[in-house]
């Protein structure tokens, strides 16, 4: 792999921690949807990225939060870059955010870099090349029942049109595991599984950008990615399911046994 890919990748992000810690607590809000925000920061990130890839490599697609881009899979290399992942927390002034990338080719990602610029933590992964934090190897964790994991999930934006089915089935993992979280970053969510603080994550209706960049991180730590009803992982297949591997099946199975159910 071209490593410019990966220094792009890193510094793409980099750049974008710096621009959303410098308007943290200032930034004007708008509304996309009821509970769907966007800043002025999302945009003005994006537009920096679109900058940085034009330049570089100028006849790469480029697939993004804001602006669009490839909807469908490309045949050659596609970024997929969320600006601000966690708007809502950025917005209010929660400190859990980041920007997240991959470049995928074929819909499959070779290279990511996700950073939290409040705690200045810098995820990386190379397909086949391990995953790293701030250039240190990452590894899941080995917790292997329900009962002694930590889990994590995030809401959809139509949550109010779908209180039973999302609030259910975070239920039904509640009644399992040692605890479960809602932290409000994918991005997050996925590299906290890959760095063994969370030992599994699912979550439905999610884009792209929320989950290509963090998917491979948690695959190169050695964990397993895949839809939430076991099928193969893609990150424009809408939903998700990471975790340490160890407790992957159990959770598949809480997931199968609540949607029969209802």
């Amino acid at each position: 792999m071209n490593p410019l890919f990966l220094t792009t990748a890193i510094e793409a992000v980099v750049r974008a921690g710096d621009m959303q810690m410098a308007e943290f607590g200032h930034a004007r809000i708008d509304k996309k949807g009821t509970i769907d925000l966007v800043t002025q920061v999302d945009l003005a990130v994006e537009r920096m990225f679109r900058e940085l890839i034009a330049e570089r490599f100028p006849d790469h697609d480029i697939l993004a939060e804001e602006m669009g881009g490839a909807a469908a899979v490309p045949a050659g290399p596609c970024w997929v870059f969320d600006p601000v992942d966690g708007t809502t927390n950025y917005a209010h002034g929660l400190p859990i955010f980041c920007a997240s990338v991959a470049l995928e080719i074929g819909g499959v990602a070779d290279a990511a870099a996700v950073y939290d610029p409040n705690r200045r933590e810098l995820f990386t992964a190379e397909r086949g090349g391990g995953a790293f934090l701030n250039g240190e190897p990452l590894h899941v964790s080995s917790a292997d029942c329900l009962v002694d994991a930590m889990l994590v999930t995030g809401f959809p934006y139509d949550v109010h049109a779908r209180v039973a089915e999302i609030v259910g089935l975070f239920g039904a993992f509640v009644g399992q595991a040692r605890a479960v979280r809602r932290l409000g970053s994918a991005a997050i969510d996925l590299c906290w599984v890959a760095a063994g603080r969370m030992d599994g994550f699912w979550e439905s209706d999610l884009k792209p950008w929320d989950i290509a960049g963090g998917a491979l991180i948690v695959a190169e730590a050695g964990g397993r990615v895949t839809r939430t009803d076991g099928s193969p992982f893609a990150s424009r297949g809408g939903h998700v399911l990471a975790t340490n591997g160890r407790i992957h099946d159990a959770m598949l199975g809480v997931i199968k046994g609540f949607r029969s159910g209802q």
